[in-house]
């Protein structure tokens, strides 16, 4: 059986095609989940609406008990990391980890952020050896395989990797460089463009990215179903 931890980040919480002004990430998200689930019923799924429910963001008592050992932590430093430890958990569990999101203002979403903020912790998803001044960082996630899926929605057009608007769009770049720091290598972006645009610019948008989206379920399936993605020992 496979985890996976689907988390949207838009402030909107309708789905677009569905609800008035709702949202195209989400539309991905679910319709990525939704298609997963036809086919793998009996895989779990955690859902965080990072967008309506954010999660708190770090501030001074976060980060004095984040770098104090566990040891040595005191009651009110365990209570300042408990949002943070059931954050971490759900995502060490995950297998494939799904993440509705739109591009704002050339970045992700505040409520992304912080879930990133509060995850990419010290002792928990990275380690520091303080033998090595140069790379002092050990990814702890890289311990088995995991998968990232980023289904996005931009404004713009272009902006994907390698194409003309691409230097307006750090979302992807981002995440990737987050994820990859804790240990999980393997990102998948599909975004939908054109919103501002309109018409048939963002028509076959929709259509190309529905269409990439379920052929990265197939994908995932055939791997998941030809070595459990996450197999007890």
């Amino acid at each position: 059986m496979s985890n996976i931890l689907h988390m949207d980040a838009s402030a909107r919480p309708g789905l677009a095609g569905t609800d008035h002004h709702g949202s195209y990430s989400r539309y991905l998200s679910h319709r990525f989940v939704s298609r997963w689930q036809s086919h793998r019923p009996q895989d779990a799924v955690v859902y965080r609406d990072l967008g309506q429910r954010p999660p708190s963001f770090i501030n001074h008592d976060w980060v004095a008990s984040a770098f104090t050992p566990d040891e040595r932590r005191e009651p009110w430093m365990k209570a300042a990391l408990a949002e943070s430890d059931e954050l971490v958990d759900e995502l060490i569990a995950a297998d494939i980890v799904v993440i509705g999101t739109p591009l704002y203002n050339f970045g992700m979403p505040a409520p992304l952020k912080t879930w990133v903020d509060q995850v990419v912790r010290i002792g928990r998803t990275v380690d520091i050896d303080d033998t090595d001044p140069f790379n002092p960082y050990i990814a702890k996630l890289a311990d088995r395989e995991r998968h990232v899926v980023v289904p996005a929605a931009r404004g713009g057009v272009n902006m994907a990797s390698g194409e003309a608007m691409a230097h307006m769009n750090y979302l992807e770049a981002h995440l990737a460089t987050a994820f990859e720091f804790i240990g999980i290598t393997r990102i998948h972006t599909v975004a939908i463009e054109g919103q501002e645009a309109g018409g048939e610019v963002l028509a076959k948008s929709i259509a190309d990215a529905t269409r990439k989206v379920e052929q990265l379920v197939d994908e995932l399936h055939v791997a998941a179903n030809a070595v459990p993605i996450n197999e007890s020992a």
